[in-house]
């Protein structure tokens, strides 16, 4: 009983093995399918496919859909197509690719050697490249900067000239030939220029009483007449020149704290021909003992109308501060980056730490303490120099629609950055060489595949890469289709790439359908069982908004519905018939025969089969369920509820039986054979090893007596299969003799 209680339960085991494999192959196929990209209902030519990803290819032959199959069927991933019988030749997958167009290698230049002018100095390998992007693969270049020794250097000295700065302005008269000698240690060619500025010329800011104008400064001091910003000397190399001119400067006033400094620095980004700028390193310091004013303030003035950042120099006076409001940081930020210009914040130590909150929004900047009365701005500009020189950052123009944009650095001591530490390198000293790898990578096809140009550029340097994108949109195969095929519907296409490209006004695969003569201009929605995403449930064509099913290759096998949603081969199974045999698929649905119900109309209604012999269905003790009785009474078990294992009577029952079989004695002894095989018999060593009762299996444990006055013990159950076990202890217990001797010694 326990054997075949054990193979029993490894049958369903393998049932159950089975059924979740499948299981698995059908969901694992449904999870290929929801991640393949290529996959689209509404893909109708080459150029659209390929813009799917980089695994996406076209299949061009003629005779690769099978009947049914929609276009986009052509549409598939490389290794699918393959597998699907498209030949390699036959599958359109085009690459992107790279071309370098100038390659000037980076300047090795040594100080003392002969001197170049500025746009024949190199830092940065290659100048110029054409990429070729196909849709989600991405195009890495390789670019390589070197910091050049005896760079040419622009140094612009911004000075705040409002009352407080008076010390300060002694402390810089001789800044231009100081900072000329120590500049000559860093670079052979080095140009000084200067401004000055204080605050817009409006009310309440400042005094705008014509005497106030005149003279903003309080009591006898002696200041010049009010302005917002004023280039005093541009860019030369003559410090003596820079000297005198400083020595000619006079301080000035205003009412609040804050000054204009923002006016003054973007007319110094973006009057470059006023100011001098050459194509080389710029640095901008800003000198001041004050805070600043920002987009907005304008208003306390009047002034709404937002900076336009243009340049509104006349007569090297800024104009225009009584009309357009103070720049915004981040305008300030886009003119400096534009214009190449690096700048140094020397500022006295109680308002530095806004400059360092400044500092965190403008890149390739720095701060640096001012002593109170400017002694130390040579040791400040030099120092800041080497901070920003020593550093490179990448920076890359806005970027067209869909494209990406990645780097990585490879910097000093094998140091490789990445996200967007991979932009820059730091502690770069001269001579030094770093290299970046950056991919760039398209998504989809922007504004129509039109070629677009980017430029790459470190911050703070002129020198730039320029990159001319130009984008894969179109297959190959494209080129050579046939205008007004026959192919296509009696010319109404032109047959490309396996397919057919309607000409306007007409629609379908084959360019059938006219498009006034369709519900809508999308056929396939018309195609789609509720607005899903499959066309004609995968099972068919959508030919002029309409599915036509396609065929089987087993002709009694048939797709149907509106949608080719139902068929007649995908029903539930029994003994693996189609409806257990006893029915008909419809629309994935057993229809049983009259005397059979179930989803595999495996459940017969037939009651014959649970008739007992006194002719009650299941002995009145069961119910009869699909042919199979239930015993719903638990005492009794067997095919049809009649047998019970634990009724009184069932131990002298088969008492006869099992002493017979068991020890060959008894009454039928002699026609044992005949009359007692209808039980399995096992034997056990002792009463220890007789099986106990399960819920599963009830039973019998019986004590009966022979004719020797001797006891044996067995049980008695009827498994499920309804045979009949016997256990049987094989010894007797049979009653000890009296012992004669010790009673012959009583008498």
């Amino acid at each position: 009983m326990l054997l075949r209680n054990k193979k029993n339960h490894t049958e369903m085991d393998v049932k159950l093995l089975f059924i979740l494999t499948l299981l698995g192959i059908f969901c694992c196929g449904r999870a290929q399918q929801e991640w393949n990209e290529c996959i689209k209902a509404n893909v109708l030519s080459c150029g659209e496919c390929i813009q799917l990803g980089v695994t996406c290819g076209w299949c061009t032959d003629t005779e690769f859909l099978k009947q049914g199959e929609p276009t986009s069927a052509r549409c598939d991933e490389l290794e699918s197509l393959k597998k699907r019988g498209c030949a390699v030749p036959k599958i359109e997958n085009p690459r992107g690719s790279q071309k370098i167009l100038k390659n000037k290698n980076v300047t090795n230049r040594k100080k003392g050697a002969e001197k170049l002018k500025p746009e024949d100095i190199t830092q940065i390998q290659p100048q110029k490249l054409t990429l070729s992007l196909r849709s989600g693969e991405p195009q890495t270049i390789n670019l390589k900067f070197k910091r050049t020794e005896d760079y040419p250097i622009d140094l612009y000295y911004l000075m705040d000239l409002s009352y407080s700065m008076k010390d300060n302005l002694e402390n810089v008269k001789n800044l231009g030939t100081s900072l000329m000698r120590e500049m000559s240690k860093i670079t052979s060619d080095f140009r000084i220029g200067f401004g000055t500025f204080v605050e817009e010329t409006v009310m309440p800011i400042v005094g705008t009483t014509p005497a106030k104008l005149l003279n903003p400064c309080t009591g006898d001091q002696n200041c010049t007449s009010l302005f917002s910003y004023k280039n005093v000397l541009k860019l030369t190399s003559n410090g003596q020149q820079f000297n005198t001119l400083i020595g000619q400067q006079q301080i000035s006033g205003n009412l609040d704290p804050p000054e204009g400094g923002f006016d003054a620095i973007m007319q110094v980004a973006v009057c470059g021909e006023h100011i001098g700028w050459r194509n080389v390193t710029r640095l901008l310091v800003f000198s001041t003992d004050a805070g600043f004013h920002f987009a907005g303030d304008g208003k306390l003035d009047g002034i709404v109308i937002p900076n336009d950042g243009k340049c509104h120099l006349k007569d090297n006076m800024y104009t225009m501060s009584h009309y357009y409001d103070y720049p915004s940081i981040a305008h300030l930020v886009q003119k400096l980056s534009e214009n190449n210009i690096q700048t140094v914040f020397a500022v006295t130590e109680e308002i530095q730490s806004v400059y360092k909150e400044l500092k965190k929004l403008i890149p390739k900047s720095a701060v640096s303490t001012l002593s109170a009365n400017s002694s130390n701005v040579i040791n400040l500009i030099i120092d800041a120099y080497n901070s920003l020189s020593s550093e490179v950052i990448l920076e890359n123009s806005k970027l067209p629609e869909g494209v990406d944009i990645t780097y990585q650095s490879h910097c000093k001591n094998g140091m490789i950055n990445v996200g967007e530490n991979g932009r820059k390198c730091s502690s770069i000293s001269i001579g030094d060489e770093v290299s970046f790898s950056i991919n760039i990578t398209a998504q989809g096809c922007p504004k129509q595949g039109k070629s677009e140009t980017i430029k790459i550029k470190p911050l703070g340097f002129t020198e730039e890469v320029e990159i001319k994108l130009s984008f894969i949109c179109e297959c190959e195969c494209h080129q050579y289709g046939i205008k007004n095929s026959e192919l296509c519907h009696n010319g109404n296409g032109t047959f490309e790439c396996g397919t057919c490209r309607c000409n306007e006004g007409r629609i379908g695969r084959q360019c059938a359908c006219q498009m006034d003569e369709v519900f809508s201009e999308d056929l396939d929605m018309n195609c789609r069982m509720d607005n899903g995403i499959d066309i004609c449930s995968n099972n068919g064509e959508c030919v002029c908004g309409k599915c036509e099913c396609r065929k089987r290759d087993n002709p009694e096998e048939r797709y149907s519905g509106k949608y080719c949603e139902c068929d007649n081969f995908n029903c539930d199974r029994s003994n693996n018939k189609l409806c257990g045999g006893h029915g008909r698929c419809e629309c994935r649905v057993c229809i049983c025969d009259a005397s059979y119900t179930g989803s595999a109309c495996d459940c017969s209604l037939d009651t014959r089969t649970c008739l007992a012999t006194n002719k009650q269905i299941c002995n009145g003790r069961g119910i009869c369920e699909c042919g199979v009785c239930r015993c719903t009474d638990p005492k009794f078990q067997g095919p049809t509820c009649e047998i019970c294992p634990t009724c009184p009577g069932v131990c002298t029952e088969h008492k006869e039986c099992v002493q017979c079989r068991a020890f060959g004695t008894g009454e039928k002894k002699d026609t044992c054979d005949e009359e007692c095989n209808f039980f399995n018999l096992t034997k056990v060593k002792d009463r220890d090893k007789l099986p106990q009762p399960v819920q599963a299996f009830p039973l019998m444990h019986c004590k009966e007596r022979d004719a020797n006055d001797c006891w044996f013990y067995y049980t008695y159950a009827v498994n499920n299969n309804g045979e009949k076990e016997v256990h049987v202890v094989e010894k007797l217990e049979c009653p000890t003799g009296l012992d004669i001797i010790p009673i012959l010694g009583l008498l």
